[in-house]
């Protein structure tokens, strides 16, 4: 009996969260079409998620371009196909590696600051002073975060993609020395709209999930002080899960459009 009781009570508190869940991104979308819009609030948000996270995505995505490009250039030298290697990593860095990279990074780091700075409030009873005296705390403190997170991971996937392809020329020039108007042009050479277009919509969903993932649990964290630990590991771990499941969804729709 208390194994069935403790299982049933498993499943009861799943669908609870599944439901509190969707009223929270169903308040997202209710409020932020609304007056007043903390137009300031989401321009400083979009400084600590893109501005600050530029040095991290900076590193990682040269790093990435040019390790890529090293592990890629002994398979295509046994089939005589260097030449091959700009295309080869500008449509791996686009398609995948940049948006995927620039989310996890961001996971990690933004997340699970969000998550943080929302659980502490929510554990302090600020949230609650502030529904108390008759403000809205949630379109200030969620709606600017996951506008901010939204807006910002397509701006630093795409810096990536940059970057990354700097780190891969680095290298092709090295062994090569391609210069640097034949390696753009051999790289895009075969880049498609389809996936340009496949890696925004990455980024976006990826933004979103994470801002919104971040911000729920931060909102909801647990009173005590393990609360904001619990909040900001929650934050990472299910943001991180999410986007390696929305990957492979956009993946399958993208080669269902390409092969249609």
């Amino acid at each position: 009996m208390l194994k069935k009781y403790t299982f049933s009570k498993g499943i009861d508190d799943y669908f609870i969260g599944v439901y509190n869940a969707y009223k929270f991104i169903a308040r997202f979308f209710k409020q932020a079409f609304q007056r007043p819009f903390e137009f300031r609030e989401i321009v400083y948000q979009c400084y600590e998620v893109g501005v600050k996270s530029l040095p991290l995505i900076t590193l990682t995505g040269f790093v990435v371009g040019m390790v890529f490009t090293k592990q890629s250039r002994p398979s295509l030298v046994s089939f005589g196909a260097t030449s091959w290697l700009p295309s080869l990593i500008a449509i791996a860095m686009i398609r995948a590696l940049a948006p995927m990279v620039t989310a996890l990074i961001t996971a990690g780091k933004v997340g699970s600051n969000i998550g943080a700075e929302l659980g502490s409030m929510r554990v302090t009873e600020q949230i609650d002073a502030m529904e108390v005296s008759g403000t809205e705390p949630f379109k200030f403190l969620v709606v600017t975060r996951v506008m901010a997170t939204t807006i910002m991971i397509p701006i630093l996937a795409f810096y990536c993609t940059f970057v990354g392809m700097m780190g891969s020329f680095v290298n092709i020039y090295q062994h090569e020395k391609t210069s640097f108007p034949t390696f753009i042009a051999e790289a895009f050479a075969q880049v498609s709209f389809l996936d340009i277009g496949t890696s925004v919509a990455k980024a976006i969903t990826f933004g979103f999930t994470i801002g919104m993932v971040a911000s729920y649990k931060g909102y909801n964290a647990e009173k005590g002080t393990q609360g904001v630990g619990k909040a900001a590991n929650a934050a990472v771990v299910l943001s991180m899960f999410l986007i390696f499941v929305e990957e492979l969804v956009i993946v399958q729709i993208s080669n269902w459009i390409r092969y249609f």
